[in-house]
């Protein structure tokens, strides 16, 4: 399916062009474009034209021939140390951490959007680099003629088998992966897709507006979940809470009218079925 526009794309319509297929997904423009419902004007192409400048200035230091450890060794030199990119440890649960145009600015954002631009530089050397969805904290990974080296995207630390069992422990803990129940670290460290990372990063702005009880622009970033991921039907009940909150009644209906058709097995079943059936006396 093609998005053909005879008018400019509303920021949702460019979004939906850009992840409708897997195998073609931009991850840097995708990622980008997520600012757009908080800065309207934003220029995506001129984003994507910044970190293309950064990537010619470190080429221009590389010799072709290059290996790859030492490519690395120069990115993170670059990255971290020289254009001063890091985590935001004073305002961590900012928006604007994970919006591109505002860390570029800032130099400061959360491991993902960190790792975004992070990845995005070190393919532009030639590294074998992917994400990885780590719980709690995401990570990245590079492939290296002598093994694999992950990395803290949030300050360049290459992290050890140690390190990342420990971080894991609180999470394992939580969750009961512990004893018969353990699975090995590998596991954790599989490369996350596109489509993955796009949707923790809207998960990350979703629990931040939930938190500040900011319906309109929670409503904005599940609006983009819900199209990113058609088939997660708890989007759609928090959409649908969120736009009855908004009094948006006939849409909210039908969120949580496709919630409970689809999401069976469900434990709230019992209280959205209520909720719903509030919402239909109140729209008739």
């Amino acid at each position: 399916m093609e998005f053909r526009y005879t008018t400019v794309p509303t920021p949702l319509q460019y979004f939906a062009s850009l992840v409708q297929n897997d195998a073609e997904l931009p991850l840097l423009e995708a990622v980008a474009s997520l600012a757009q419902d908080e800065y309207p004007e934003l220029d995506i192409q001129q984003v994507l034209g910044d970190v293309d400048q950064l990537l010619a200035r470190i080429r221009r230091r590389l010799a072709a021939d290059a290996p790859a450890l030492q490519r690395l060794r120069m990115l993170n030199q670059f990255f971290f140390h020289e254009l001063g990119f890091g985590g935001n440890v004073n305002d961590y649960y900012d928006p604007d951490n994970s919006y591109l145009n505002a860390v570029l600015r800032t130099r400061r954002g959360i491991p993902i959007s960190l790792a975004v631009l992070w990845m995005e530089l070190a393919q532009g050397l030639g590294l074998q680099v992917r994400g990885v969805s780590f719980p709690g904290h995401f990570l990245v990974k590079i492939t290296l003629p002598k093994g694999q080296v992950v990395i803290d995207p949030f300050n360049g630390h290459s992290l050890s088998r140690e390190e990342l069992s420990e971080r894991l422990e609180p999470y394992k803990r939580r969750s009961g992966l512990v004893d018969d129940y353990d699975v090995p670290l590998g596991l954790y460290l599989q490369a996350a897709t596109p489509r993955e990372i796009l949707a923790r990063m809207l998960r990350n702005l979703k629990e931040i507006h939930r938190t500040q009880e900011d319906t309109g622009r929670l409503v904005a970033v599940l609006d983009r979940l819900v199209l990113l991921l058609p088939d997660a039907w708890a989007e759609y009940r928090d959409r649908g809470l969120a736009l009855a909150t908004q009094g948006r009644t006939a849409d909210a209906v039908a969120d949580l009218e496709a919630y409970l058709q689809h999401a069976q097995d469900a434990l709230d079943l019992d209280a959205v079925g209520e909720r719903l059936a509030d919402l239909r006396r109140a729209l008739n």
